[in-house]
């Protein structure tokens, strides 16, 4: 690190109070729908007894998610020895706290009494998983700000290899954790699976580094900060890598569905039969989120373009929202199979399709919510020495020489 030198945010206040300015509408909007929400309740979503977990879920998760894969860089650096990362292991570290703290406001403002949120902090049943990721959402919070305060404090740096290590593992079991909020719900054909554990920590990769990207790209751009394109083009390598093992990943627990017959149903709903749910799975998921982001970054020519990266990560994070819209929402309208090998119907929908349309309310509260990711990050740029003030190819084989 003696080479590199890290320093705050220095774009024009113009420019960083109208990004502010544009983060902080949002997240006034957001604030503004979960008033709405709590004022009237539930009725004015699109959420009911059947489709319970709706928008704010799919935001929520999909943030939850990438903040652990946000680690990445700072996990390289740390855990893997590749020194060319370690100058932008702080912002990896920011990242994943802005991220996480994002996805934890939109899934306490989704619940129908967030005030009430000090008893499920104080109340636990160990059987129950929601209760264990209480704790892995407040260690990983607890351990990466350990780790990044290492990483910015020089004479405490030779410690940081150690917070970098356990946050690392920390990271396996918070996505870990998420993942087997689905799988354990045995009672959901669509979910039931142990394979969504490590599907998830895949789908962390993938997100994770393509928000990082995202956020370096703009970051240095804005401050004419120089980066290196080969560095960059190694870390779009590495987001193909991820997407292409997610992709895997997801055809392999589909085949699995395929192949115990009493989950045919749910299968064929979602890649056939779901209307909306099998056109986001296809179309927004596989082609959007995977198939095009892995035709650009292993393109020989687009994938060193900094303008086709920023374009693949873009689609890989709408890739990852359909695929959360179609994991929450599509697994909850698919109905529950309560006498399984007979059909059953009541006012009460069971045994039918159940339709779902998100509200503005919704939509709203989960951009307040990535706003107010964003906002984090961007005051943490300007208040904190974050970014490296160059990091071009002489100080990347500076740093990969000693």
């Amino acid at each position: 690190m003696a080479t590199v030198t890290l320093r705050e945010w220095n774009i024009t206040s113009r420019r960083y109070y109208g990004l502010l300015a544009a983060l902080g509408a949002l997240i006034a909007l957001g604030a503004y729908a979960f008033l709405q929400m709590e004022h009237h309740g539930h009725v004015i979503t699109g959420m009911d007894n059947q489709v319970v977990w709706g928008m704010p879920h799919v935001f929520a998760v999909f943030l939850i998610v990438a903040a652990s894969g946000a680690l990445n860089v700072a996990s390289t650096a740390s855990v893997f020895g590749k020194a060319a990362y370690k100058p932008l292991a702080p912002l990896s570290g920011l990242l994943a706290l802005a991220l996480l703290a994002g996805g934890l406001a939109v899934l306490m403002l989704d619940l129908g009494r967030p005030d009430r949120l000090v008893v499920a902090m104080t109340h636990f049943n160990f059987k129950s998983i929601f209760a264990l990721n209480v704790f892995l959402y407040t260690g990983f919070f607890a351990i990466v700000a350990a780790y990044l305060w290492l990483m910015l404090e020089r004479r405490l740096q030779r410690h940081a290899r150690a917070a970098g290590l356990a946050a690392f593992v920390w990271r396996l079991l918070l996505t870990t954790g998420t993942g087997s909020i689905f799988g354990f719900l045995a009672a959901r054909e669509a979910y039931d699976s142990a394979l969504l554990a490590p599907l998830f920590i895949v789908l962390s990769l993938a997100y994770g580094t393509a928000l990082f990207l995202l956020v370096l790209i703009v970051a240095s751009r804005w401050d004419a900060r120089p980066v290196s394109d080969a560095l960059l083009a190694r870390l779009a390598r590495l987001l193909a890598i991820f997407v292409a093992a997610a992709l895997y990943f997801v055809a392999v627990f589909h085949l699995t569905k395929l192949y115990m017959a009493r989950y045919d149903g749910v299968t064929r709903f979602i890649l056939l039969d779901g209307g909306r749910y099998t056109a986001l799975f296809w179309l927004g998921q596989v082609a959007a989120g995977g198939l095009i982001p892995l035709a650009l970054l292993f393109h020989p020519r687009l994938g060193r373009s900094r303008a086709a990266i920023a374009a693949a990560c873009l689609l890989v994070v709408g890739g990852g929202l359909a695929q959360m819209y179609v994991t929450i929402i599509g697994g909850q309208a698919y109905p529950l199979a309560l006498f399984p090998g007979m059909q059953e119907t009541s006012s009460f929908f069971d045994g039918e399709i159940h339709p779902y349309a998100p509200s503005a309310w919704e939509v709203l509260l989960g951009m307040g919510g990535t706003a107010l990711a964003l906002a984090l990050v961007a005051v943490g740029l300007r208040v904190l020495r974050i970014l490296p003030e160059r990091l071009d190819d002489k100080i990347i084989d500076a740093l990969e020489a000693k």
